[in-house]
């Protein structure tokens, strides 16, 4: 008998004390309706004194009256020990106004003892509370990765002051402040580094296996661990507005709702009880039986198909949240199973968002390290994109860029700075042209600006000695997702874009996608996702969560990448990926079909274990002792069935996301690309 709620544990009851919508209890008279104070030592110790009666019954009563009252009376206390927990939950209750199976059980208990079978009352009880026990300690077990998220962020912080460094509790933080992570530290808020860097464990965030290398200006989260390295963190985010906090209180949110055939079993089971007492009745009125009443009344308790749908979902929740991927309802997990068609938007979302060379083309004698070398260096002081593409490709060929004298930079259009005495120009064609580059270089370029590259050449003391191409590259796994969502059966998937026809039809080349829908607005986006839903399929959309809301909102679910830090993402969408590994999505549609076929198979594991047990005990063919452990027998076998989603998708933790894969090329390039381009470097 499974009394204890696996999806709202007492400690959870603050959160909604003031929520109707959480008031469950008085409507969901189920296995946990009530808690029962079940402490182990209490129930070995009721279990002792049964089993002294048996011993005193088996070596000492030869039919003696006095060892015989010993043996009854040893019995009596062990059945009141065991028995007065689950009696004790049915009176409360029936005090509530709540008739839920809990009665059941408390009327066999009271009837076996009525009738004087204290040693059947006191072994029905303990295997209930053992039952109940083993229970609750399987199932806390889908919970871990969730209740651990809870402990992450320290209690303390050393916050920065005028004074200097002071230790302060981290609810106490404010936006501004400014706090002191050492090595080893968990971080006690959101916040940007200011000073300092170092290495960070985001894997409870975002799902990462790798540590992520953090400077001053980048984002850091609560709960994340810093490995190297003192920082300053000036709070950005604090208590429950952290990235942490938000996730925790969506995913305990999500376990609080519920799938519509939960919603169905608690409308029905109301008038379960009532039918089982009839049900001992007419038994009784037939077979004057007591041992046949009770055991129907231990085998009717439909613990098992109560427990099938909440322990499973538990703990693909739990699975999920290991991985990064927040799910905010359950019922979202169910419709993911039923997806067949996948609609993604391209930028930020198919492609990483951020320019990265793709091309050095260098022109006569100039060595394409060295046209990266007087690039980069002449490019070093600006925030461009471009400038920044080529610092991060300079620094992952171990390329060193010079010092720039006389830098200028012209917006738009290029910069120009001394290199080691020599002037050096870097911009458009157009630029370079009206600024006395006579050279017909532009012939030589063989990649089409159309289809999204970005051109810049390089001209040394007024020759040009190359040019560069960059682009907004595809995420190198999405090529493998989109294939994998294709086969497991997903028959639609197509990309989206308000970007240029010729761009889409390149991205779309590289990534292997057949459907494309380019240059729409973000009405254009939702009218195509209800044509599609129009023609009976299920739809997930894929954004990066800024600016397509619409078009998540639209879709039967909506899936936002990147989500962690971002609130606009969070809150967009129905299912929130914490990084931008897009095999996350062919595991969440593995992880939900799994989930489905578990829940149906806890259901004709709970419903054979009704029907067969009620069967057999109203004919007289189980002692109610045998009905305990039957009733315990389906519970757990539903149970263990459920935690075996858990460790779902442990295969997917070492792997690393695209940006992080050390024998990719830097930030996405197209493996192609990256191949012809290192060697020439190096």
């Amino acid at each position: 008998m499974q009394v204890t709620s696996l999806l709202s544990r007492k400690e959870d009851d603050h959160d909604h004390h003031h929520d109707h919508h959480h008031h469950h209890d008085a409507e969901y008279p189920s296995c946990d309706s009530e808690h029962t104070p079940v402490r182990l030592p209490q129930t070995f110790v009721g279990m002792i004194f049964i089993f002294n009666s048996f011993i005193v019954e088996w070596f000492f009563d030869k039919g003696n009256s006095q060892e015989s009252m010993v043996a009854h009376f040893s019995a009596m206390i062990g059945a009141i020990i065991l028995g007065y927990p689950i009696v004790w939950t049915s009176i409360k209750d029936l005090r509530r106004g709540i008739l839920s199976i809990n009665e059941l059980v408390g009327i066999a208990v009271l009837a076996a003892f009525a009738s004087g079978q204290y040693q059947i009352a006191g072994l029905v009880a303990f295997f209930m509370l053992l039952g109940e026990i083993i229970e609750t300690r399987t199932a806390a077990g889908a919970r871990a990765s969730i209740e651990s998220l809870i402990k992450l962020t320290p209690a303390k912080a050393r916050r920065i002051t005028g004074k200097g460094e002071e230790e302060v509790a981290a609810k106490d933080l404010a936006v501004g402040d400014v706090i002191r992570v050492r090595p080893g530290d968990n971080v006690a808020a959101d916040g940007v580094i200011v000073n300092g860097q170092g290495s960070f464990n985001q894997a409870n965030i975002t799902g990462e296996s790798l540590p992520v290398d953090k400077k001053p200006g980048d984002d850091v989260f609560a709960g994340t661990q810093n490995l190297t390295g003192v920082l300053e963190i000036r709070v950005s985010r604090a208590g429950q507005d952290t990235t942490l906090g938000r996730v925790r209180e969506l995913i305990l949110a999500a376990e609080k709702t519920k799938l519509p055939i939960m919603r169905i079993v608690d409308q029905y089971m109301v008038y379960y009880t009532p039918f089982v007492l009839v049900i001992g009745a007419l038994v009784w009125a037939f077979t004057q039986n007591l041992n046949s009443v009770i055991a129907v009344l231990i085998v009717a308790c439909p613990c098992a198909f109560i427990l099938a749908t909440p322990t499973a979902m538990v703990a693909a929740l739990s699975a999920a949240a290991r991985l990064g991927i927040l799910i905010k309802n359950v019922g979202d997990i169910e419709a993911a199973a039923r997806i067949n068609a996948f609609i993604f938007d391209k930028t930020g979302t198919l492609t990483t968002g951020k320019l990265t060379v793709s091309r050095l083309a260098p022109l006569g004698e100039t060595k394409p390290a060295e046209l990266l070398r007087i690039a980069g260096s002449a490019e070093k002081y600006s925030n461009h994109p471009t400038a920044k593409a080529l610092s991060a490709l300079a620094e992952e060929a171990g390329v060193p860029l010079a010092e720039p004298q006389d830098f200028s930079e012209t917006a738009g259009r290029g910069v120009k700075a001394k290199i080691e005495g020599k002037e050096v120009m870097v911009g458009r064609a157009q630029w370079l042209k009206d600024s006395g580059i006579k050279d017909d270089f532009t012939k030589s370029v063989d990649l089409n600006e159309t289809e999204g590259f970005s051109l810049i050449f390089v001209a040394r003391q007024g020759q040009c000695i190359g040019w560069v191409g960059l682009q907004d590259e595809t995420r190198s796994e999405a090529r493998e997702s989109l294939a994998l969502l294709l086969q497991s059966g997903v028959r639609r998937v197509a990309m989206v874009t308000g970007d240029r026809q010729p761009v889409a039809a390149r991205v779309a080349r590289e990534i292997g996608c057949e459907e494309v829908v380019a240059e729409c607005l973000p009405q254009n986006k939702v009218e195509f996702v209800r044509q599609i839903k129009a023609r009976g399929y299920r739809v997930a959309v894929v954004g990066d969560g800024v600016n397509d809301a619409p078009a998540l909102a639209a879709g039967d679910i909506g899936i936002a990448m990147g989500a962690a830090g971002s609130e606009v993402a969070i809150h967009s969408a129905t299912i929130a990926l914490m990084n931008n590994d897009l095999r996350r999505l062919p595991f969440l549609v593995r992880l939900s079909r799994s989930t489905r076929a578990v829940i149906n198979q806890n259901f004709l594991v709970g419903v054979l274990f009704i029907v067969g047990g009620l069967v057999a005990a109203a004919f007289g063919y189980i002692h109610p002792i045998v009905a305990a452990i039957l009733h315990n027998a389906g519970s757990l076998i539903v149970v263990f069935n459920s935690a075996r989603l858990v460790r779902y998708g442990e295969e997917l933790e070492p792997m690393q996301t695209a940006s992080d894969k050390p024998e990719e090329p830097g930030h996405g390039q197209k493996p192609g690309a990256a191949s012809q381009l290192t060697p020439k470097i190096a």
